[in-house]
């Protein structure tokens, strides 16, 4: 059986390119709203390091422990009876970082049948979000953002990489349909350092949510 989500509980979830803010949005978010915050597994992650290293012989292992790693977030946030904000979305697994791997060979066609099997499965069992945050930035953006926090596992993403990515957000951003979006261009909107971008983004939240209906904020 499907589950939902109780009462008043609300769950946001975020979805953007790698360097897009995700993370930076999310502790916003959560200190300025009070809502229990999730974050993707990095420094955690058993398989990371190893995939960007070799992503050919890893990504399969590495996209079975984000489904598996993301649905437990998921249900561990739901059984709290708290709203929640994520850091990342379950579904951008599959349609963006899933679909990149096996366009770029290093998913085979036995595996990315597969994961999709498991992954049609699982959601099954999950709620649907009440919002969805898409972070919109430029690549070369995500790139200077990428050099600046300088993590060693991201030394090898490349510009095409983050192009291809970038390009399957586009696509799937018109297929979404599984609540609300809010979008957010993250170059545009400094939700870190500006108080009142901020706050234009919590009450687009509040907009979304109350109304059931999408909106995109492009200029502050």
């Amino acid at each position: 059986m499907n589950q939902t989500l109780k009462n008043e509980q609300r769950l946001i979830v975020l979805a953007g390119n790698i360097g897009s803010g995700k993370t930076s949005l999310t502790q916003q978010l959560s200190q300025h709203i009070g809502w229990q915050a999730s974050y993707e597994s990095v420094d955690n992650n058993p398989y990371l390091a190893d995939f960007y290293a070799d992503m050919h012989a890893w990504a399969f292992h590495l996209q079975m422990y984000f489904l598996g790693h993301r649905a437990q977030e998921i249900e561990t946030l739901l059984s709290s009876g708290r709203s929640a904000i994520m850091d990342r979305s379950i579904y951008e697994d599959a349609h963006i970082f899933v679909r990149a791997l096996h366009e770029m060979n290093n998913l085979s066609d036995r595996d990315y049948q597969a994961y999709f099997k498991l992954y049609d499965l699982v959601l099954r069992k999950l709620p649907k979000p009440s919002l969805l945050i898409r972070l919109v930035t430029p690549v070369e953006t995500l790139v200077e953002r990428i050099q600046q926090r300088a993590r060693s596992i991201e030394d090898t993403i490349d510009l095409d990489y983050l192009r291809l990515l970038d390009s399957y957000y586009q696509q799937w951003s018109s297929e979404y349909a599984e609540s609300p979006v809010l979008t957010v261009n993250s170059l545009l909107f400094d939700f870190v350092n500006n108080p009142s971008h901020l706050q234009e983004i919590i009450e687009g939240i509040e907009h979304c949510i109350t109304t059931n209906s999408s909106l995109s904020l492009h200029t502050p």
